[in-house]
């Protein structure tokens, strides 16, 4: 039904900011305290206080307009947006609106198939957060202040998404750019990272816009392309019954996976922004912007591309290894111990062995039991045929547990690999006698039973065996037999 019409999608990220005290005051910005713990007269917004701007808040969102090409104003204007909650104490939010400190810029999702999207930024501004609302069958709402004055930055694309995958790509590459340049946990879960979704429909071909909805409460990206799927649906449903869509916020009900009407849509002048009496303009010069600049890390982006150029990895591996950037730092460090032209097995490893332990007991890399170096030495053993690959793996798993180096675990267990081939010859002899039936097989021309051989001569020897050393054997007395 939806196939004569096209999405118009613009996303409103809000990240909240990894610093230690709140954006106009110097209470707690930690999660999970006690329910108004963490306040004060000036987040509260009581008469007679005055705020005072965060310096960290500025750096952090001048980093990320950079990382995302914006060019940073040298002057800057915070406003008071003005609105009536029960989580907003004062009556109105500390934000930015005609004079945001970063406009332009973009950023570029892949699609799929090697396609690319250049998706627009129309601004990053820096904003303080309202309190939480809890909602009590008892005691009717609640409001726990603790978040009030929390700093944020809201992150504005353009109306360039055509899809809600497209949607979801964005917020995943804007989550990917924040925890990469650490100025955001990323964690959805905790409210980190929330977005709200600008969508409309029109027939394909037109390029006026239709009317626009607006859906919150999209703290996950699942349920970014889950709402805006239902959404779209909804509005070319109404459209094609001959209706018109209504300008209005939505709810999204992850639950009944519907997305219930909240609110008319508010425009700028029901918020009667006006400049903040109280702060004064921040001003950011050209030498702060680039000793910013230089202190940045890598991009995710940057680093994909070097890693498949310099050290051979496929786009999917280069992918994978820099999704997140204790991986990408954890695999770069394994590498520099081992030598780039291992590139390809560190990288198997980590995606393997390592990211498994590290989701199953859901420990950040950081905090891995087993180094990058301790990896790298455990590879080695393998590349200098002391151990085999079957058995690196229980090494592996021992390191996990005791922290130890795989040189000692090997030696304390005895697991160093045999490559004696008179005593690997000897096992081969009394596997292939024992399976006579198998062997005539393969002397008939079934050679996919080699792989049961050799299976057979590592279980005999407790896997033990250098795999190289007994495939030659076996070839070699199979050969014999046929002769």
């Amino acid at each position: 039904m939806t196939e004569g019409y096209e999405p118009v999608i613009g996303l409103e990220v809000h990240a909240q900011m990894l610093t230690t005290t709140k954006a106009f005051c110097g209470c707690s910005t930690q999660f999970g305290g006690e329910p108004n713990s963490h306040v004060c007269p000036v987040c509260l917004g009581m008469p007679g206080t005055l705020p005072v701007l965060n310096r960290k808040l500025v750096e952090f969102v001048v980093t990320m307009g950079l990382a995302v090409d914006c060019a940073i104003a040298s002057r800057a204007v915070f406003a008071r947006k003005n609105y009536f909650y029960p989580d907003l104490p004062k009556g109105y939010q500390i934000s930015q609106y005609e004079e945001p400190i970063c406009t332009g810029g973009a950023l570029e999702i892949e699609t799929g198939g090697g396609s690319r999207r250049r998706i627009g930024i129309e601004r990053i501004h820096m904003e303080e957060d309202a309190g939480k609302s809890l909602h009590d069958q008892h005691a009717d709402t609640l409001v726990d202040a603790n978040r009030c004055g929390v700093p944020l930055i809201e992150i504005v694309s353009a109306p360039d998404l055509r899809s809600p995958r497209e949607a979801a790509l964005f917020l995943e590459g804007i989550r990917q750019l924040v925890t990469y340049l650490e100025i955001c946990s990323g964690s959805m879960e905790e409210g980190n990272l929330r977005c709200d979704a600008n969508v409309s429909v029109r027939r394909r071909g037109e390029t006026r816009l239709g009317t626009k909805t607006e859906v919150k409460n999209l703290n996950s990206f699942r349920h970014v392309e889950r709402a805006l799927e239902y959404e779209v649906g909804r509005q070319v449903g109404l459209i094609e019954d001959g209706g018109e869509v209504a300008q209005e916020t939505l709810l999204w009900d992850a639950e009944r996976n519907v997305a219930l009407p909240m609110r008319s849509k508010e425009e700028a002048d029901d918020y009667r922004y006006f400049p903040d009496p109280d702060l004064v303009p921040v001003c950011v010069s050209e030498e702060w912007v680039a000793e910013l600049r230089s202190r940045m890390p890598e991009l995710p982006a940057r680093r994909r591309e070097r890693f498949q150029n310099e050290l051979g990895l496929s786009p999917y591996d280069a992918g994978v290894l820099t999704a997140e950037r204790a991986t990408a730092d954890y695999f770069e460090g394994t590498l520099a111990a081992l030598g780039k032209g291992d590139a390809k097995t560190a990288g198997n490893w980590v995606m393997t062995e390592v990211l498994r332990v590290a989701g199953e007991r859901k420990i950040p890399l950081n905090l891995f039991p087993v180094a990058p170096a301790r990896l790298a030495a455990l590879i080695a053993l393998v590349k200098r045929g002391e151990i085999s690959g079957t058995i690196a793996k229980e090494v592996f798993a021992a390191m996990v547990e005791s922290g130890q180096d795989p040189g000692t675990i090997v030696r304390e267990k005895g697991l160093v690999q045999v490559s004696d081939a008179g005593e690997i010859a000897s096992v081969v002899t009394r596997v292939l006698a024992g399976h006579p039936a198998q062997v005539r097989k393969y002397l008939d021309g079934n050679t996919r039973l080699m792989g049961f051989f050799v299976g057979e001569t590592m279980k005999a020897m407790g896997g033990k065996a250098n795999p190289s050393v007994v495939n030659r054997i076996l070839q070699e007395q199979l050969d014999a037999m046929r002769g």
